[in-house]
């Protein structure tokens, strides 16, 4: 199953404040997360899409792409939604356990496609993010082979625990899943590319590269 963890969008990406408003970060995290939601739509139904969140908004846009929800009343952090979606897969018997963020709004079907065809019989596969630090896939056979915990250094630790199994480890290079949005320089990498995302589209109607220019030059 493929799980995405959404905390409450209402304050989300705290460190884009200097180029977006409260009101556009909100937005933003939205329109990123149907691009993710999006891409996902073809594995509605297998390997099934389980979304985890407490936030109404996200619960509301997985049930029109009939995914699965997963009810987050904690919102404690991206890692507990993890460990709550981990157990609901294990008490599913699902056969893996796959794991994307929804801030990755260039992610495409096809990529997603490319890391289930790499599936080892028992392992994990891992996507790394474009800083080579964090972790914007996660694949592991069985759904609890690893823990996981996630922030801005997680790749080191989830490869060396997938390799600590003595399972099989697959590490995929997949530029649209590795493109995560943060911090403002990530809206100048996620601008640079063709337009083919709502969250693309949000920030050229808000002119967000003049912004960007501005604020390099202040």
């Amino acid at each position: 199953m493929i799980l995405v963890p959404i905390k409450d969008l209402r304050g989300a990406k705290q460190r884009l404040s200097p180029i977006l408003s409260p009101e556009e970060r909100t937005q933003l995290a939205r329109a990123m997360a149907e691009d993710v939601f999006d891409a996902l739509v073809p594995f509605a139904l297998s390997p099934g899409v389980a979304v985890v969140s407490g936030d109404p908004w996200a619960s509301l846009q997985a049930k029109r792409r009939h995914f699965t929800i997963i009810i987050d009343d904690e919102q404690a952090g991206e890692t507990s939604a993890i460990e709550l979606a981990t157990s609901f897969c294990v008490d599913k018997g699902t056969d893996f356990s796959l794991v994307f963020p929804a801030d990755i709004p260039l992610i495409t079907s096809e990529e997603v496609q490319v890391v289930l065809e790499v599936v080892p019989p028992r392992g994990c596969v891992v996507v790394p993010g474009g800083d080579g630090r964090g972790t914007n896939g996660i694949l592991r056979r069985p759904a609890d082979l690893i823990p996981l915990r996630f922030g801005n250094d997680s790749l080191l630790p989830h490869l060396a625990a997938a390799r600590a199994t003595g399972n099989e480890l697959v590490v995929r290079e997949l530029p649209g899943i590795a493109l995560d949005v943060d911090r403002p320089e990530d809206l100048a990498l996620l601008l640079a590319q063709p337009v083919r995302s709502r969250a693309q589209r949000l920030l050229h109607d808000w002119q967000i590269p003049s912004r960007l220019e501005e604020a390099a030059h202040a």
